[in-house]
């Protein structure tokens, strides 16, 4: 990723590399803690920790960093444009996913039959062009012996409720800017006491996609609108001592319900809606109250800057890819069980989890050559193999150097 690049103008939830026009300096604390959720999310989904989402809400950071661009960009375009752009970026990936998911769960027999009615079926098909919903999968398919596991496409996709949560959030954007400005505390507290209403049964809904997204909504929501109360300035018209007092209480209570709700390997927060929804919310304030706002990278972390700007830069395709990526490897691994040389003598080593996690990433580069270039396609921009922004970084630097 160009270390010139906007704020502004962004993936989903990132940084966009090129801008036509001047542009406020990139926030590189953003970024860090955009990378840092990428990977922390990578790696929960292959070892399942539960207290990795304690640790670090990979989610709730994910949508506050996107709500404090969205807002940016609602502060100095039109609407209609701001959404009709942040689609364009999120889609193609998208539809890349699907044209390849798709493809393959059809060769492997999924049709309409399997909706019960092939009428619903092809109308659900749909929410793979537009996820207004969940896109609807094959379930149970054989995969590939030795190199695809059994139910693929469900891993496949697991995690697109993340693309159609944010697509809503793109889409209530606008009013919910306008509800902030007119009353702060009321809109960003509102997404807590909806996940209160359900989570005590005030509430209820029938059916699943339309509770689904106002699940999300209510676990997520107050963090989206976090990042546009820091953008909108309204975080630091707080006194300083009022978040750093306010926001551990905050996550205690969460944690507290969390643990006498049944918290544990298997049952994390992801189960726990409200509790979520409590320690989301209060990690957040805290990492937007700390806020150092670097245009540059710290000396300590310019080694790693490379690494961060290709996260950022790819965050959607790893995202969309990084489930399957962890089947194959999983898959692959699993394979050397045969190999009686390993299995007799380094059974601890096939039992490590730790070579996988190499395997994946390794997986993930090799979709992030081979799909991560309609991330430039949907943002206009030429399309580049690896945008770590590397080159870019040693000629400013030589730049500086010169200057001096």
């Amino acid at each position: 990723m160009s270390t010139a690049t906007t704020q502004d103008e962004a993936q989903p939830g990132l940084p966009e590399q090129q801008t036509r026009r001047a542009a406020p300096a990139r926030d590189r604390y953003f970024d860090l803690l955009r990378a840092v959720a990428l990977f922390r999310v990578v790696l929960y989904h292959l070892m399942g920790w539960a207290w990795l989402p304690i640790v670090f809400p990979s989610m709730g950071v994910m949508f506050a960093l996107a709500g404090n661009l969205m807002a940016r960009s609602l502060g100095s375009r039109p609407p209609l444009q701001v959404i009709r752009g942040r689609m364009r970026r999120l889609l193609p990936p998208l539809w890349l996913l699907g044209a390849i998911g798709v493809t393959g769960m059809v060769i492997q027999g999924w049709g309409p039959s399997d909706e019960g009615h092939p009428g619903w079926w092809w109308l659900h098909l749909g929410y793979w062009i537009l996820p207004l919903s969940d896109p609807p999968y094959a379930e149970g398919l054989s995969g590939v012996h030795g190199i695809l596991g059994e139910d693929w496409a469900a891993e496949l996709a697991g995690p697109l409720w993340y693309i159609r949560a944010y697509l809503w959030f793109v889409l209530l954007s606008p009013f919910l800017l306008k509800a902030l400005r007119a009353l702060p505390l009321a809109t960003i507290v509102s997404p807590i006491v909806l996940a209160a209403a359900f989570e005590f049964g005030y509430l209820s809904l029938p059916g699943e996609r339309f509770p689904s997204a106002l699940t999300d909504f209510s676990t997520f929501g107050a963090c989206w609108i976090l990042g546009m109360a820091h953008q909108e300035g309204i975080l630091r018209r707080l006194p300083g001592y009022v978040v750093p007092s306010v926001a551990p209480v905050i996550a205690c209570l969460g944690l507290w319900y969390a643990l006498t709700h049944g918290f544990k390997a298997g049952n994390d927060l992801d189960d726990i809606p409200f509790a979520q929804s409590l320690w989301s919310f209060a990690t957040v304030l805290l990492l937007l109250h700390i806020s150092p706002s670097w245009t540059q990278w710290p000396r300590r972390l310019r080694r790693w800057a490379g690494s961060i700007n290709l996260l950022n830069s790819r965050a959607v395709t790893i995202y969309l890819w990084h489930n399957t990526c962890i089947l194959i490897a999983a898959t692959l691994w699993d394979h050397l069980w045969s190999i009686d040389t390993l299995s007799v003598h380094y059974p601890w080593l096939l039992e490590s989890p730790w070579p996988v996690l190499a395997l994946v990433w390794i997986l993930i580069a090799v979709c992030v050559l081979a799909f991560g270039w309609m991330e430039d396609v949907a943002a206009k921009r030429k399309p580049q193999l690896w945008p770590s922004g590397a080159k870019k970084g040693k000629r400013a630097r030589k730049r500086v150097t010169a200057g001096r």
